[in-house]
């Protein structure tokens, strides 16, 4: 059944604030599933389940799954919907609050979503940075947010480098609007991001790396020695000295920087003197 029916007979309208717009296009759901390369062992992760249309493609291809969902209101849609699937269960929870690793424990997770655009970093930034890091993400965004995590030097940004430095990103798919009710207004990119075991740069530390790329992207447009001395507070006399350090020209700006670069000054600063 679509979700316009769905719904309705429940006498439930989608939330705006909450950017819900339900995928239920058969083949973009079984696309999605055969991108996710599930294996039949391992515990997939849904963030926002919906009207669980992808969730029962999920059971039916995954070991477990627990599906995340922010919108109590959904929940008569989902025990209808998924009462024939014992392996599915569903947490009715703000994913930003919920302790992930916890949950998991040891367990080998992959996560699926399709995540509204006002949430997509935040939800990166909670699973990437958990102590139990997912194996792999496949997520369903906003064509010009999957343009951004998979963005190259001239066009890097915070969110770019910060995704890149955990896993090989790349865009797998795309969808029109007609996938989706409500209709969005633009097209959305299907993400996949495969986790590193470890970072593909050399850092002293993460907090060391994070801190001199957020002081980097810290003013848009401005020269690195510029951005990086007002965020690191060590002016930009300094700040170009430790760039020209770690091979860098500092008259450049933090979208044309690569990993390796971010890696390499972030090495420079860790080695600074304490004054």
């Amino acid at each position: 059944m679509n979700p316009k029916m769905l719904l309705d007979q429940h006498a439930i309208q989608p939330k705006r604030s909450l950017g819900q717009n339900f995928l239920h296009d058969p083949g973009a759901l079984e696309k999605i599933v055969e991108l996710a390369d599930l294996t039949g062992d391992e515990t997939v992760l849904e963030i926002g389940p919906g009207t669980g249309a992808l969730t029962r493609y999920l059971a039916r291809a995954a070991r477990r799954v627990i599906a995340v969902e922010l919108d109590d209101r959904l929940r008569p849609v989902l025990d209808s919907e998924l009462s024939d699937y014992p392996n599915a269960q569903v947490i009715y929870q703000d994913i930003l609050t919920l302790d992930v690793a916890r949950m998991m424990q040891t367990e080998d997770y992959v996560v699926i979503a399709n995540v509204p655009y006002y949430i997509t970093s935040a939800i990166l930034r909670h699973l990437l940075e958990s102590s139990h890091k997912p194996r792999r993400l496949v997520l369903t965004v906003q064509q010009e947010v999957g343009e951004r995590l998979v963005a190259r030097p001239d066009d890097m940004s915070l969110l770019a480098v910060s995704v890149q430095f955990y896993g090989a990103t790349r865009i797998v798919n795309r969808l029109k609007p007609a996938a989706f009710w409500p209709r969005p207004d633009v097209d959305s990119a299907v993400v996949r991001i495969d986790v590193y075991d470890q970072p593909p740069v050399d850092v002293p530390d993460e907090a060391t790396f994070f801190r001199v790329v957020r002081a980097g992207f810290s003013q848009k447009r401005k020269q690195l020695k510029n951005s990086l001395g007002g965020g690191l507070a060590i002016g930009a006399t300094e700040a170009a000295a430790l760039l020209e350090q770690a091979g860098i020209d500092p008259r450049r700006r933090a979208e044309t920087m690569r990993l390796e670069e971010w890696a390499a000054l972030s090495r420079v600063v860790a080695a600074k003197p304490v004054e």
